[in-house]
């Protein structure tokens, strides 16, 4: 590895998530900042799975400790920065990666089901950034990469709540990347598509009682390319966003779908 990110302290909000052999976003950017020098904080909801992650980091040399969190938690959010300062004694990076589908089409969601929606999807984002960015701003420098969804960038009534929310992630993004570049701060959002992962495959098909491969092969086969990207994709172009490569780039939102949005004019 290169070292891009040599002596930096990155926050992963969501690095716990697995399933099987098949890793999520999450874990594949913890695993990723590490080979490239950061030291990681691993923030997940499940202590179990935070731990996994640091024990792989570990294992190949990194430098990672976790922290149990939920970002609905808002006492756990202002509490993230502090776990990550007493740990490294710096914040560089901050990556949210936390998101659920909730509910289907209008008449079948509920309020509660919507509420839910936003408060994973979307407030919990605001709660992490609400509470590092004083961080970031005063120390001059720092950059956060929020994983939003190609979602948000199309129209898509059979999921509506996970649709609106993912475009509420992206203008928020933009907001605040316009709020905090005269700091020298970036924000960013990936946008993924069609993702080999454990929400994008195997928790969709249990969802509708689907075997994973018939799922994997639908999904596939709806890409210009032929085929999903994987968490290791999403890892690669949020290492790019937090690295000096990125250093003129705040207020994107990078599409990671192997052409899928090219389709429908967004």
């Amino acid at each position: 590895m290169s070292g891009k990110l040599a002596g930096r302290v990155a926050i992963v909000v969501g690095g716990g998530q697995t399933e099987g052999e098949t890793i999520g976003n999450g874990r594949a950017a913890c695993l990723t900042y590490a080979r490239e020098g950061a030291g990681v904080l691993v923030v997940d909801r499940d202590p179990a799975a935070a731990e996994q992650t640091v024990t792989l980091v570990r294992e190949q040399d990194g430098q990672a400790h976790p922290l149990q969190a939920d970002i609905t938690s808002e006492t756990d959010c202002r509490g993230i920065p502090e776990a990550a300062l007493a740990a490294f004694g710096r914040i560089d990076i901050l990556h949210n990666n936390v998101g659920i589908v909730p509910g289907g089409p209008t008449e079948q969601l509920t309020a509660r089901q919507w509420r839910t929606g936003f408060e994973v999807n979307l407030t919990g984002m605001w709660l992490t950034c609400k509470y590092v960015l004083p961080h970031l701003r005063a120390q001059g420098s720092g950059t956060v990469i929020n994983i939003s969804s190609m979602a948000g960038l199309m129209a898509g009534g059979e999921a509506i709540a996970y649709v609106t929310s993912k475009a509420a992630v992206n203008s928020m993004t933009r907001s605040l990347a316009l709020q905090y570049a005269p700091h020298g701060v970036r924000v960013n959002a990936i946008a993924p598509g069609m993702m080999d992962t454990p929400m994008g495959v195997d928790h969709l098909a249990r969802t509708i009682g689907a075997s994973r491969d018939e799922i994997a092969a639908q999904r596939a086969a709806a890409v210009p390319m032929g085929h999903q990207g994987t968490s290791w994709d999403v890892a690669n172009a949020a290492l790019f966003l937090a690295s000096d490569d990125a250093a003129y780039i705040t207020g994107v939102v990078l599409p990671i779908d192997g052409g899928y949005t090219l389709q429908t004019g967004s």
